[in-house]
């Protein structure tokens, strides 16, 4: 009997240590080590939704909304829940082979297994619908409300305001400390790019409890933990969309380039380069043979010719001469050179004019492109005065906007030639540049900024597309970091003078068919020498006093300045300036043959289908 009580003693000691040692090791995890591992019980219990912000939209400079958002729906799943055997039923709900939910749910464990994972976006609806119905089949399934971009109008401006994109593997290993995560969109062209960060917005969270299925039961805490999201930064664009759009379908079946800027500003009011794409494409799954033609192309429909292509720009470089042979003495007002239908270059050799025009001025050098005239002016300058008034009106440098993708164009100076021609170079080489020919190449952009800064007298401004970014919620205003505009040092009667050649141009010259009814306007034309057909360039601003828009285009294989890219410049410039295209038959009569008129086939190619259209 006594041994029976002994040993109820030593197991109820046991027990009673066994307890003791529990209530320890209790006070211990809820009181002292509590701050330890209540996160890790909480992530057992409580997930963290992230709450997509409004991307910021985008209005043109009249206010007219040209980009917001609509919302699509995101099949998520967190790789812990998810339970292997459901890949078939998950498989036959979204219509997909099950190779593809395998692929993707490696691709989420790799992320992260205890983490919602985008799988799948832009569900339809009815597929949404059936994937609610099974949901309590599909453990770790869940779903996400995002957004993918609309266009409000008809102009595309693909080129402009670029497109998003989900984030690649590689840009969300650069951008995984700025709060990025696998399956989210990111700009990747254009002003979407750009300014990334300020229309992306603030990501919210909201927390709720999920039981041992990861499915969702109720908000943790009533929300009180819940951080609401904060929408991105609205773009006030300088664009103006019907100016934009008008200029796109003149563009229909031909390549080039089109920049419209307010003198007065440096804002862009149109920019075009054609062939284009439908910027909607990249709201959704991309065809591989739309993929191969955005990429693959000989068209290029990606490259963006407006501030990337550079070609010489012939004859509409004539202003740019005289300007300079005014300013450094080269030449007087009145003075008059002769021109008997070439420019002798010594030996025999001559370099010829179009035409025999005599004894001829300044203005009238501007006003019939005489050749000639331009040749003598550089013979009377040398190639380093030459690059440094280029550069004065922004020719040769990227100009410091907000366009990503800009091509500096060619600017020689006699350190080019040195390095090009080490053999040695001669007047003979350089000659060519006094006519826009040669060893040079200009954007449009640089001819539009140059027409800008001679229609204004003298003032280059930065070419810019935003006015403003507009937080919504709050009325926060942020205007573009832009440099102060800059002087060329030319005198102003020295630009008068130049100005008043080129309203010949549109009164008495080779752009008389392209006066805009009642409004006086100054332009030149040219023509860009090629291996194949020619390219069509064409400076043009209105109206002539106070002018409110300067036009640079060019118009790649389709003859000269005054057939092709003239009329678009002057119907962009009637749009902007009367909101409408006069209907008199002069007027009519050029917008069909204009419409009709096409690019030559890129020589070594064949015509190619536009895969990348609405």
């Amino acid at each position: 009997m006594e041994d029976y009580r002994i040993r109820v003693r030593f197991f109820i000691g046991i027990i009673a240590g066994v307890l003791v040692l529990l209530g320890l090791r209790l006070v211990q995890l809820q009181l002292v080590e509590s701050q330890v591992y209540s996160g890790t019980s909480r992530d057992n219990a409580v997930r963290e939704l992230r709450v997509q912000p409004a991307r910021g939209v985008i209005y043109d400079r009249n206010g007219t909304l040209m980009v917001d958002n609509e919302p699509i729906y995101t099949v998520t799943v967190t790789p812990q829940y998810f339970e292997e055997d459901r890949i078939g039923l998950l498989a036959d709900l979204l219509g997909v082979p099950d190779s593809v939910v395998v692929r993707k749910l490696q691709a989420a464990r790799q992320w992260s297994p205890f983490r919602p994972s985008p799988l799948f976006q832009e569900v339809p609806f009815e597929v949404y619908s059936r994937l609610q119905e099974n949901l309590y089949r599909l453990p770790g399934v869940s779903f996400e409300i995002r957004q993918k971009r609309r266009y409000q109008t008809a102009a595309r401006a693909a080129h402009a305001l670029g497109y998003i994109r989900e984030i690649s593997q590689r840009q969300l290993e650069a951008a995984r400390s700025r709060g990025y995560r696998q399956g989210d969109l990111i700009g990747q062209t254009g002003l979407e790019k750009y300014y990334e960060d300020a229309m992306r917005g603030t990501m919210g969270s909201e927390f709720v409890l999920v039981n041992r299925f990861g499915r969702e039961v109720m908000p943790f805490r009533n929300g009180l933990e819940d951080t609401p999201p904060l929408s991105g930064y609205d773009l006030y664009l300088t664009l103006d969309h019907r100016v934009q759009a008008l200029a796109e379908s003149l563009f229909v079946n031909k390549r080039g380039g089109a920049v419209a800027i307010d003198p007065q500003t440096g804002e862009i009011l149109a920019l075009v380069s054609k062939p284009d794409y439908d910027p909607d494409l990249f709201s959704r799954t991309v065809p591989p043979e739309v993929w191969t033609y955005l990429t693959s192309s000989p068209e290029r429909p990606m490259f963006n010719r407006a501030t990337m292509s550079g070609m010489p720009p012939g004859s509409t470089w004539k202003p740019f001469m005289a300007l300079l042979a005014l300013q450094e003495g080269l030449i007087r007002p009145t003075e008059t050179v002769f021109c008997p239908g070439y420019h002798p270059l010594g030996r025999g050799r001559m370099f010829r004019c179009m035409h025999v025009h005599g004894a001829i001025n300044v203005k009238q050098a501007i006003q019939h492109s005489c050749n000639t005239f331009f040749f003598e002016m550089m013979l009377r300058t040398d190639v380093n005065t030459f690059s440094d008034y280029a550069h004065r009106f922004g020719f040769g440098e990227t100009a410091p906007t907000d366009l990503l993708e800009q091509a500096p164009g060619l600017i020689p100076d006699s350190a080019y030639f040195n390095r090009t021609y080490p053999r040695g170079w001669t007047v003979g080489y350089s000659i060519n540049l006094g006519i826009g020919q040669g060893d040079m190449t200009v954007t449009p952009l640089q001819l539009a900024n140059y027409v800008a800064t001679i229609a204004n007298g003298g003032t280059l401004h930065a070419p810019h597309l935003v006015r403003k970014l507009v937080r919504a919620e709050t009325g926060e205003e942020r205007r573009p970091d832009l440099p102060p505009p800059r002087p060329t040092g030319i005198r102003p009667e020295h630009f008068q003078l130049v100005r008043e050649g080129m309203r010949l141009v549109m009164e008495q010259g080779t752009g008389a068919h392209l006066q805009i009814p009642n409004i006086p306007s100054g332009a030149k034309t040219g023509t860009a020498q090629n291996a194949g057909k020619d390219h069509s360039i064409f400076i043009m601003f209105a109206p002539f006093e106070n002018p409110q828009i300067a036009i640079g285009i060019v118009v790649e294989n389709a003859g000269f300045g005054g057939t092709a890219a003239g009329p678009i410049a002057s119907f962009m410039a009637e749009q902007y300036l009367t909101g409408q295209i006069a209907t008199t038959p002069q007027r009519r009569w050029l917008l069909n043959r204009t419409l009709n008129l096409r690019s030559d086939p890129i020589p070594g190619t064949e015509p190619t289908t536009d895969l990348a259209g609405d």
